[in-house]
């Protein structure tokens, strides 16, 4: 059963309980008043007025009591249950008969706000994470077989209706359209399909029908490797979350030794034993530290929720913290803050009377059979080619280019090796990108005509992932590149990066990470953000490392802390707000919750706070602190 399946019984069973302790509750409460109104009507019946009480807290907290026995038989006694039950039975042993069963009423009905906020939480969770497909239209000898997704092989061709969810990785065979992938990166913007394209499972399919041939089968699908890491990012716990846990587990007997000792101590004193043992039964329930237990992990589970409504697949609670922390932000170049795909960016011809488009359509002729990726851009750049039919012959020249021949002339496109065989001359060019130099050969006369320079475009946040970046705080923004040093520095300047460093390998990359953190001061954390493929080595050597497309990309999945799921470096500065508005919450939470307990225990012990404020202190504080757990699902950039 997936974690979105899991949530979702989880939430109905919650309903269900949450029902019938309203229910209780009502019960209890109508039971309550009957046995208030007997008193006020018959206050004569002083040995008997305990039994309505009795029957009203049997109605109310008879689970509570029962919890407390069962947990006492099993060596679990410092908890709420057992706090409530010694406070309340107290109660009645001092003759506060209505206290007691009130204590216990308003307890329940706290209990039932807190249960009520946390279903709140898991329901949303549960939507972020409803993104498993639960059927797949599989098309087999010619029929179309409704299927659970786990049963389709790779390879298979799937249809996809619209309005429906794909159910696994693929690539598009017949038909275009757009496709809803909101559940995964955050993004309202439709993406537009069509034949060729990847898919990914997850998405919806908007408007028409599409047919896909499947590429991975279900356990390997990108809707199943997300649900895996949203299930594992929980039992990643936080530090602060380990604090609370080892907090809870010796603060609950120091209290209950300090209750035994506030009821019998004094007394030997100052007499009065009745007055100190309400003492210390009100010092009891004020004690309880679910406040602390239950909004703590609450919180780190919203961040980690309201991240990935954002796009941001974090691991791991732990790792949500650490980014609070970053002070050196590492940046690939490649695949991070540039596209990793070509475009042309420069046209310029050569004093030959030939024109930007002329030299462009030249290009794209010659290019015309050739796939590499350089080829592909400057094909896609040209919107008028020429008649790729009239090509007469290609020859392909592996570290030179290539050479066409086409109305009884040839072009010639390739780097300067090329041009130094046919004898021209031409200036070296330090370009950012690649230099594409095309020359003519016509009636045995050979001419220069200009050359291209065909680089990877920048993304279009790169720039403001860079000043966010800035401004949430990091200290040091650095560039590891393979990439030529002028092609690197171009890319810094126009983002605003101010080191980088060049023409380096995997293994340098790890060196230069590994004397960049010991720069980094004590308690800063250092983040580095690659593509997640050739980064591995530096990725799982950083503090946090964080994966840059990570829509279907194994290696990123695997190796990062952190996926980006909708390939924008400035959702970097995003997860670093999500995660201090987290902490902010859950300091919030911890000095709120000690404060008031601290204060009550005190007014407690000198007599001065009922077992009234003793709910509030307890239930009340547990309930606010939850509620203020609850923002952290929601991030507003």
């Amino acid at each position: 059963m997936t974690e979105s399946a899991k949530t979702g019984k989880k939430a109905r069973l919650m309903s269900k309980k949450l029902r019938k302790r309203l229910i209780r509750i009502l019960l209890g409460a109508a039971a309550f008043f009957v046995a208030v109104l007997v008193e006020y009507v018959y206050p004569g019946l002083e040995g008997w007025i305990l039994l309505p009480y009795l029957i009203a807290y049997g109605i109310i907290g008879g689970d509570v009591v029962k919890k407390a026995v069962v947990n006492i038989t099993h060596g679990q006694i410092f908890d709420e249950n057992f706090l409530m039950l010694v406070a309340t039975i107290g109660a009645f042993f001092v003759g506060e008969y209505p206290e007691a069963a009130a204590v216990m009423l308003f307890y329940q009905v706290g209990e039932w706000f807190q249960s009520y906020a946390v279903n709140r939480s898991r329901k949303s969770i549960k939507e972020l994470m409803d993104i498993r497909p639960d059927y797949a239209n599989v098309l087999r000898e010619g029929e179309e077989v409704v299927l659970d997704p786990e049963e389709v092989k790779a390879g298979e061709r799937i249809r996809i209706k619209p309005g429906e969810r794909i159910p696994l990785d693929g690539v598009i065979v017949k038909g275009s359209g757009s496709l809803d992938t909101m559940a995964l990166t955050g993004e309202s913007i439709p993406r537009d399909v069509e034949c060729g394209d990847e898919i990914i499972s997850g998405c919806i399919n908007l408007n028409t029908v599409l047919e896909a041939e499947v590429t991975k089968e279900f356990s390997e699908s990108t809707v199943n490797r997300i649900l895996n890491l949203v299930e594992n990012a929980s039992s990643q716990k936080a530090v602060t979350e380990q604090f609370i846990t080892r907090f809870a587990r010796y603060y609950t007997p120091v209290v209950v030794i300090l209750a035994a000792m506030l009821a019998v101590i004094p007394p030997i004193f100052m007499g009065n034993f009745s007055s100190w043992l309400y003492r210390a039964l009100t010092f009891l329930v004020i004690s309880c530290p679910c406040a602390l237990v239950i909004s703590i992990p609450l919180s780190f589970f919203g961040g980690l929720g309201g991240a990935s409504k954002a796009g941001i697949l974090i691991k791991g609670s732990n790792y949500l913290e650490i980014l609070a922390q970053a002070e050196t932000v590492v940046m690939d170049k490649t695949g991070t803050l540039t596209r990793g795909s070509f475009a042309v960016a420069e046209i310029q011809p050569a004093d030959q009377g030939i024109t930007q488009e002329e030299l462009l359509r030249l290009t794209a002729l010659a290019e015309s059979h050739s796939n590499h990726p350089i080829s592909l851009s400057i094909k896609e750049a040209c919107k008028n080619p020429f008649p790729a039919e009239e090509i007469e012959a290609t020859e392909e020249r592996a570290g030179y280019g290539v050479i066409t021949t086409w109305r009884n002339q040839q072009i010639y496109v390739g780097n300067e090796k090329l041009m130094q065989e046919l004898k021209l001359t031409v200036s070296p060019l330090n370009k950012p990108g690649t230099v594409c130099h095309v020359a003519r050969k016509k009636d045995r006369v050979i001419e220069y005509l200009g050359y291209l320079v065909v680089a990877d475009e920048l993304k279009e946040d790169a720039l403001l992932c860079v000043q966010k970046l800035y401004q949430a705080g990091v200290k040091r923004i650095v560039m590891l590149t393979g990439d030529r040093a002028v092609t690197a520095n171009a890319v810094a300047e126009e983002v605003g990066i101010k080191e980088v460093h060049a023409n380096l390998l995997p293994a340098d990359k790890v060196d230069m990470v590994e004397q960049l953190l010991q720069e980094t001061s004590e308690k800063g954390k250092l983040i580095f953000v690659g593509d997640g493929i050739n980064d591995t080595p530096v990725l799982a050597r950083a503090d946090i490392g964080i994966a840059m497309g990570g829509l279907g990309a194994d290696a990123a999945i695997e190796a990062a802390d952190v996926v980006i799921m909708n390939d924008q470096p400035s959702k970097i500065a995003v997860a670093m707000a999500i995660s201090r508005k987290t902490l902010v919450i859950v300091k919030e939470n911890i000095v709120f919750a000690l404060g008031v307990k601290f204060l009550v225990l005190l007014l407690a012990a000198l007599g001065m706070a009922s077992m009234w404020a003793a709910v509030f202190a307890d239930v009340g504080v547990a309930f606010l602190a939850i509620l203020n757990a609850m923002r952290a699902m929601r991030y507003h950039a």
